[in-house]
């Protein structure tokens, strides 16, 4: 099984990237995980405290049970990933996401390459970079879209945390990349270039 971890900033595409390869690859090949579902739960706080919370800090995801998912998939057994639910910031208590092992594996997430216990389940390390004037405007636009949020709350947790997280750990974890890929979903050199990797290692297998 190959392991492919997408990494970047908040809007930066690593999304895109990942499912541009997943559309050249085909579905049945290969297994999309997203670590924005291994937000730690917090349905046990108040939504007051739970909107208090650093969403953009690393320790704010359950990595150990991503790793112990990317491990049973390694078995060839499938794994119940949870589904987390962005509008009251706790995981769904009713639903989960069946992981089948295919014989590629892309996991992408603001911080995939800085636990290092994870990075040594990768075996291909990716890092989107995007220039930030870019990723702050995607993000205002998902989050008002698809998260139910003000632009007043944007405008907060993007000085108070988004910012200072991104300086102090995911633009340092670019250099754990094996591949950057300058403008993400833009750049169709870098994804072709990532794609025919994975080819190879399927023709290879």
């Amino acid at each position: 099984m190959l392991i492919i971890g997408i990494a970047g900033g908040t809007g930066s595409g690593k999304t895109t990237v990942a499912r541009s390869v997943i559309d050249q690859l085909g579905t049945s090949q290969v297994t999309f995980i997203s670590q924005d579902n291994y937000y730690k739960d917090h349905s046990h706080l108040s939504m007051t405290e739970r909107e208090a919370l650093n969403y953009d800090h690393p320790l704010v995801f359950d990595n150990e049970l991503l790793i112990e998912h990317l491990k049973t998939l390694k078995d060839g057994k499938p794994a119940q990933a949870p589904v987390y639910d962005f509008t009251v910031h706790a995981r769904s208590t009713d639903k989960t996401l069946e992981l089948f092992p295919h014989p590629i594996v892309i996991l992408e997430g603001l911080h995939v390459l800085s636990d290092e216990n994870l990075r040594r389940l990768l075996n291909i390390k990716v890092f989107v970079d995007t220039d930030p004037d870019v990723r702050i405007l995607r993000r205002v636009l998902r989050d008002i879209e698809e998260r139910g949020r003000t632009i007043q709350s944007i405008h907060q947790q993007y000085l108070t945390s988004v910012k200072p997280m991104h300086e102090a750990f995911i633009e340092p974890s670019k250099k754990y990349a094996d591949i950057i890929i300058p403008e993400g979903g833009e750049n169709q050199i870098g994804i072709e270039l990532l794609t025919t990797l994975t080819e190879k290692y399927l023709k290879q297998s």
